[in-house]
């Protein structure tokens, strides 16, 4: 039977109509072919470097070798000492000075009072418990700028296993420049820690002071900003 020109005219209409689609779709495939080791290097790229905004977070380090903590509590015979073993750092997540955390992890068993029997009472589990509790620590959770270059840390204080909230008052020495240190102190009561012993013929206050000195530099990065 033959086929009436209306529809040949059809069919040839509909097979150019696919001709021209299969060449759109392989014309699509082509460029979304080209297309894609660009996406692939974008990725790479956006992987690779850091975000300008991490990039210009201050980065500090503590010098241990210049730095000291030390401790003094009143009494009938001076007790007084240094601890020679710690670490100590300061970082931050934004340029906002009050962004900036100082964790310090303290050897308990590195107590130096220059004094033998002293510093075996000390380590004894009437006061640090050096044996169940090795570690002295303190982690800063709020920072409060209370002057041109001082600051309130309000933090985690642990020792002899029991933690609970301290303030530590620093000045900073050395803003907007690339070396310095930090110099504060922190004031705590040792019975809210579970040392309610004296040592034998010597009175002892319950106020125990604690001295920081932590000499710092910025490795990278921009200065903090101060809010005064």
């Amino acid at each position: 039977m033959h086929q009436s020109k209306h529809d040949v005219l059809e069919n040839r209409l509909a097979a150019r109509e696919n001709w021209s689609r299969t060449n759109s779709e392989r014309d699509l495939a082509k460029a979304r072919t080209r297309e894609l080791p660009m996406v692939v290097l974008c990725l790479v790229a956006f992987c690779t470097f850091p975000s300008s905004n991490h990039a210009q977070v201050p980065v500090y380090e503590v010098t241990p070798v210049e730095s000291t903590i030390k401790f003094g509590v009143e009494s009938s015979v001076p007790i007084k000492g240094t601890f020679e073993k710690w670490t100590a750092s300061m970082k931050f997540s934004s340029t906002d000075v009050r962004s900036g955390v100082l964790d310090i992890d303290i050897q308990a068993d590195s107590v130096n009072t220059g004094s033998g029997m002293k510093d075996n009472k000390l380590k004894s589990k009437d006061f640090f418990n050096v044996k169940d509790s090795p570690m002295i620590t303190f982690k800063s959770t709020k920072v409060v700028q209370t002057g041109p270059n001082t600051f309130d840390l309000e933090g985690d204080f642990t020792i002899r296993g029991v933690t609970k909230t301290e303030k530590l008052t620093l000045t900073d020495n050395g803003k907007g420049s690339t070396s310095g240190s930090i110099d504060g102190t922190m004031a705590f009561d040792r019975k809210d820690y579970g040392m309610n012993s004296n040592i034998p013929l010597v009175k002892i206050a319950n106020r125990v002071e604690v001295n920081v000195s932590l000499k710092w530099k910025r490795v990278s990065g921009p200065p903090p900003v101060f809010q005064q």
